[in-house]
């Protein structure tokens, strides 16, 4: 089927359009963050670099790299295995499973703080007050998203087979589960993994509640003092996330590609 020409310049607009509505806002970002204070004129890095300079800032933004780091190991190894033993193993009880991941998503953040106040105020104690102890409340908001993403690549293969076959020849249920069935679900992993990292990025409500010094919870501090800095920091937290999403693109890209020629 060919293109009209008067449909494709009616494409051509309105990718020129959601391009604008998307860059448009982040080009003002950057604008911003290279402004100079005060009745000077000119351009500088300074804000930028003021995410390596200032002791406070930098501490935090390296607090919510590790955080994303160990959210998605922690939501991986708790939520991989558990689905593949319940849809292998017990399958009446994937209902059961489904609400539990999903019940975070109909419950307001603000609601799960208070309610897990108190229990922080424990592992406080057990574990010490370093922000890294945000990463099991994270685990609990990340949940539904992972959930649905690991979901859908296990429904797209035939897990009870490629079970049923490692086993067969010996295979324990740990080979079973690492070495057959994630590396046919990593499309629905790195997606879990990408939607993780971008939720502990940018989440606020839980570090500001909890008082805990994360990335997002230093912005809000530093814009009323800084605003260009905070635009900085904001602006390099979203390019952040658009490289790891293009990154989630090429990898699943050459995953498919693999298949294909295998």
């Amino acid at each position: 089927m060919r293109l009209t020409p008067g449909f494709r310049a009616f494409r051509a607009i309105g990718l020129l359009v959601f391009a604008a509505y998307f860059f448009v806002p982040l080009l003002a970002m950057f604008d911003f963050s290279t402004q100079r204070r005060g009745s000077a004129e000119g351009r500088t890095w300074d804000n930028w670099a003021f995410m390596v300079t200032d002791e406070d800032l930098r501490s935090s933004i390296v607090a919510s790299l590790l955080l994303a780091v160990l959210t998605v190991v922690l939501m991986v190894v708790l939520l991989v295995p558990t689905m593949v033993w319940v849809r292998l193993r017990v399958p009446r009880a994937r209902p059961l499973i489904e609400f539990l991941c999903l019940l975070p998503l109909t419950i307001p953040a603000l609601v799960i703080v208070v309610g897990i106040t108190n229990v922080y105020s424990w592992v406080t104690y057990l574990l010490g007050d370093s922000a890294l102890v945000l990463t099991f409340a994270y685990v609990v908001l990340v949940l539904p998203y992972s959930y649905r993403a690991i979901d859908a690549s296990l429904a797209a293969i035939d897990a009870a087979t490629l079970s049923e076959a490692a086993r067969s020849l010996g295979a324990s249920w740990f080979t079973v589960i690492v070495r057959i069935i994630m590396p046919n679900i990593t499309g629905g992993i790195l997606g879990a993994a990408f939607i993780s990292v971008a939720l502990v990025l940018g989440e606020y409500v839980f570090a500001s509640l909890l008082h805990f010094d994360t990335l997002p919870v230093a912005m809000a501090a530093l814009y009323k003092s800084n605003g260009p800095a905070a635009m900085a920091a904001a602006l390099a937290s979203m390019i952040l996330v658009a490289v790891l999403l293009v990154g989630l693109t090429f990898l699943s890209r050459d995953r498919h590609k693999q298949g294909a020629s295998s």
